[in-house]
């Protein structure tokens, strides 16, 4: 009888460590986020790891080729965040489609970049070059700016890319050496470098194609714009815990220490 008790005890105490570790995967939460391919993504897997060293948040990683789509699928429910893009990318996107999105939390900085495989300086581009840029609002207006700042072009006055007002190619009022400027898709910009004079590549495309902003572009925009990237939420999720808890451990030290060691400045963590 005391060995029949005995085994219905271990019985019993197995059936329970079983239900508990079945009710404590069962209380993980999956939070699904969407990042583009590339630094975006790797930075986002040490994210997901911190992430996970504690129970009850997992992270279900979507990567994404383009920029338009992460943004559709956040709204449509699809995702519940996302991290890839800067804070004008992501006011343009909720102006232009009506999406009911809100940015919080910086995440990592890539900065834009002007390359080619023709000519070694800013200074050699000659006049009449073609000068790729990429298609969306947002950062076309960045690249131009890139440009005003260093005296190849000029803009009209009023350009602001902060509050939605981003300039396009129309908006050059001189134009000393007459640059020729070809729209083209953000993500198929590394591959123009052999037809085009000149491009203006996002660091995470240009990194992704074995570029590096800081070592080889002719001009590189500097860290203390607008631009750095954040986490995008629908505005009811706004104040989730579990979105704390993703913005935290972007900003953790050993987040920053990958992306200096990975990247070499091409890429910049949050500050």
């Amino acid at each position: 009888m005391p060995n029949r008790f005995k085994q219905f005890k271990y019985v019993i105490t197995g059936l329970l460590l079983l239900a508990a570790s079945i009710n404590s995967f069962a209380e993980d939460k999956i939070i699904k986020i969407g990042a583009t391919s590339g630094p975006q993504a790797q930075v986002l897997e040490v994210v997901k790891r911190i992430i996970e060293r504690q129970p009850g948040l997992k992270l279900q990683i979507i990567e994404f080729n383009d920029y338009i789509q992460p943004n559709a699928a956040l709204d449509a429910g699809e995702l519940d965040a996302n991290s890839y893009q800067h804070r004008p990318f992501l006011n343009a996107q909720i102006k232009a489609r009506g999406y009911k999105l809100i940015g919080v939390g910086r995440t990592i900085t890539g900065p834009m970049a002007l390359y080619s495989k023709k000519y070694r300086t800013l200074a050699a581009l000659p006049a009449g070059a073609k000068i790729g840029l990429p298609n969306d609002p947002a950062n076309e207006s960045r690249v131009l700016l890139l440009l005003q700042k260093n005296g190849l072009i000029k803009l009209r006055t009023g350009i602001d890319p902060v509050s939605g007002v981003n300039a396009t190619p129309i908006d050059i009022v001189e134009n000393p050496k007459k640059f020729k400027f070809v729209e083209i898709d953000a993500a198929q910009l590394p591959r123009t470098l052999d037809d085009l004079d000149a491009s203006a590549i996002n660091a995470d495309y240009a990194v992704k194609a074995g570029l590096n902003p800081a070592r080889d572009s002719l001009v590189i925009e500097s860290a203390d714009g607008p631009y750095a990237c954040l986490i995008a939420v629908r505005e009811k999720d706004k104040d989730q815990p579990w979105l704390q808890k993703l913005v935290k451990a972007y900003q953790s030290e050993e987040v920053k220490k990958f992306v200096e060691t990975e990247f070499k400045g091409g890429m910049l963590a949050a500050s």
